[in-house]
């Protein structure tokens, strides 16, 4: 039902009422957000929410400490700093074989939930559909309710693999888009190449639908690398691809992200991201841009996968079943061994009773399954680590 918000005003001294209808009603708080806060509440170690504690490479910080007197605080050009864009374009080429235009194939964003704003935005219009793969993270479906579009929500496998029946059938030639997260946030699942033949496969059955791929973590990944859309011929110039700075370098707070898209995709989204942002933080752009010189993007997948270890061998002291983790730096654990508590509660409990914030992973979908697992994030000191479990070997339920 329609949310409708009043307010009170007063005009030359005649009380009147405002009425507003809510454009997303059924959308509060995060469920980040909430775990947080009650992490601050209860003074508890935050495994919640996807922020790392550890200290920014000092080289980047030395970087950021020059630039900070040099002449680069006023706007960028609207699609990025000029020398970051050229930067992104060598990163893709090095990484994934693909030559890129950086004036017309690629925007910096405000970090990468602007990214997918502007995406949506600009290339889905009224009663069109977008499916969505459960569990998925929250800054999906409102984008597409504001656009007076519809949000197809389709659940992945219980083992997070992509359920290509399922999908299928909910294609038709309402489908506007279709948004694949890899890997995958909450769960750290990575596609196979099995995955994208079936992807390539049914999307050359809707040569129409536009594919978003939400990459994120694809820096961050373990035995195997992810397969980008940026390496597959027959979707890349059909695809927008997200990309975010704030996760592949750990430092969120920066909110800098990018999007690769062929031009006339790109021309759509540029329009609505320079009236969002215009242009995003120059100082951050800059020193990014200077940064990618001399970072390393395979040490830092080997020490996340060093934290990943270590968490897992710490985890193993406490009841928790611990499920696969393939990339990204998040871990899901099952308590259904030991408890049969629906996984919000049994989350806000291990907040007050055990000093520990986690995530439960009913959030992520459409329909709040609940398969009785959580989320930790391990983007995080070794002490936190440690202090973490040894309060969650204590559990007793």
């Amino acid at each position: 039902m329609p949310q409708h918000l009043t307010g009170f005003g007063n005009l030359s001294g005649v009380t009147t009422t405002t009425t507003i209808m809510s454009k997303l009603p059924h959308i509060g708080t995060s469920i980040f957000t909430v775990m947080s806060q009650m992490a601050n509440e209860h003074q508890a170690i935050n495994l919640s929410q996807g922020f790392p504690n550890f200290p920014v490479d000092e080289r980047l910080t030395a970087i950021t400490a020059k630039l900070a007197y040099e002449n680069v605080h006023q706007y960028t050009p609207m699609a990025g700093h000029s020398g970051l864009l050229d930067k992104i374009t060598r990163l893709t080429l090095a990484s994934y074989n693909r030559n890129l235009n950086p004036v017309t194939d690629m925007v910096v964003t405000a970090g990468a939930t602007e990214a997918i704003f502007a995406t949506i935005q600009a290339l889905v219009n009224k009663n069109e559909e977008v499916i969505i793969l459960d569990p998925s993270y929250d800054c999906y479906e409102a984008p597409i309710l504001l656009s007076n579009a519809l949000p197809v929500r389709v659940a992945l496998n219980d083992d997070y693999t992509p359920n290509w029946e399922a999908i299928a059938s909910q294609m038709s030639v309402k489908t506007r888009m279709l948004i694949i997260n890899n890997p995958h946030n909450p769960t750290g699942k990575i596609w196979s190449e099995a995955d994208f033949i079936q992807l390539e496969k049914l999307l050359e059955l809707y040569p129409d639908v536009i594919l978003l791929s939400d990459e994120v973590y694809e820096y961050i990944t373990y035995e195997q690398h992810h397969i980008s859309v940026n390496t597959r011929i027959k979707l890349r110039d059909k695809s927008v691809i997200i990309s975010s700075f704030g996760k592949s370098l750990h430092i969120t707070g920066w909110k800098i992200g990018y999007a690769i898209a062929p031009e006339y995709l790109m021309r759509e989204i540029k329009k609505v991201h320079q009236f969002l942002v215009f242009s995003v933080n120059s100082l951050s752009q800059a020193a990014i841009s200077e940064y990618l010189d001399v970072v390393d993007f395979n040490e830092i997948a080997i020490m996340y996968r060093q934290k990943r270890d270590y968490f897992r061998e710490l985890m193993a002291q406490t009841p928790f079943e611990l499920l696969p983790c393939e990339g990204s730096y998040f871990q899901v654990a099952s308590y259904a061994s030991f408890s049969k508590q629906s996984d919000v509660e049994f989350s806000k409990e291990l907040i007050t009773r055990y000093g520990v914030a986690t995530i439960p992973i009913s959030t992520f979908y459409a329909n709040g399954k609940d398969l009785k697992l959580v989320r930790f994030c391990f983007a995080k000191d070794n002490n936190t680590l440690e202090q973490a479990t040894l309060r969650l070997q204590k559990i007793t339920f």
